[in-house]
């Protein structure tokens, strides 16, 4: 792998991480045989993303060290064992593969503040294509297993999707932390809309359901 000095290049986009995010956590769920819940999947994806939200804490730095994650993560596996193994997979495909692919990460911090990346260019077709692919195999497997049509019923973890709708949404629109090539703004969308409809229909469902109990009363 290439040491870098510092980081020179944007991270992977939003697409790429939720993408493999959901591809790598699923596949995990089945070889242990194991319930997953996807809304979570998705959020723990872009959840090293959260150093953007710190003063004073550099990007892609502590908050992307394999160190620092399987530290945080280690509770969680003694309280629920192998059920937490996919969403720890779905969280380290991040900094292992989305931002080490491209941006570079302190991926062993802090034992070391080296940069490592591959050095591939988030705007390169290489980076755009393989975003795509990502996209294009999340979607399918989604409707294969029918995850897509779980994400459209009321659940109480739909709302967690209002993070990774922001993660797609912010840059987008608004070119927060980096505008959107052209070339991958029709995959953000869809994301933004197939979350953007999960959390309605959950938001509708409680106030269904809120209506339900004041009449009764």
């Amino acid at each position: 792998m290439d040491l870098l000095k510092q980081s020179e290049e944007p991270p992977t986009y939003a697409v790429g991480h939720l993408a493999l995010g959901y591809l790598s956590g699923k596949a995990t769920s089945k070889v242990l045989n194991v319930n997953v819940n996807i809304p979570l999947l998705f959020l723990v994806s872009v959840m090293p993303d959260v150093d953007l939200l710190i003063p004073g804490l550099k990007h892609r730095g502590p908050l992307h060290s394999l160190i620092i994650f399987c530290l945080l993560f280690l509770p969680t596996f003694i309280f629920f064992g192998k059920r937490a193994t996919p969403y720890f997979v779905a969280l380290l495909q991040h900094i292992l593969i989305g931002d080490y692919l491209t941006g570079g990460t302190q991926l062993l911090w802090p034992i070391t503040t080296n940069w490592y990346s591959l050095g591939v260019g988030i705007t390169s077709l290489t980076n755009i294509f393989i975003e795509w692919i990502l996209f294009l195999t999340s979607i399918t497997i989604m409707l294969k297993t029918k995850d897509a049509w779980l994400l459209l019923q009321p659940h109480p973890s739909n709302l967690i999707l209002f993070v990774p709708a922001l993660t797609v949404l912010l840059p987008t629109f608004l070119s927060i932390p980096l505008s959107v090539p052209l070339e991958l703004v029709i995959p953000h969308l869809m994301y933004l809309i197939f979350f953007t409809l999960s959390i309605l229909i959950d938001v509708r469902a409680r106030a269904t359901q809120s209506q339900l109990n004041s009449s009764i009363l």
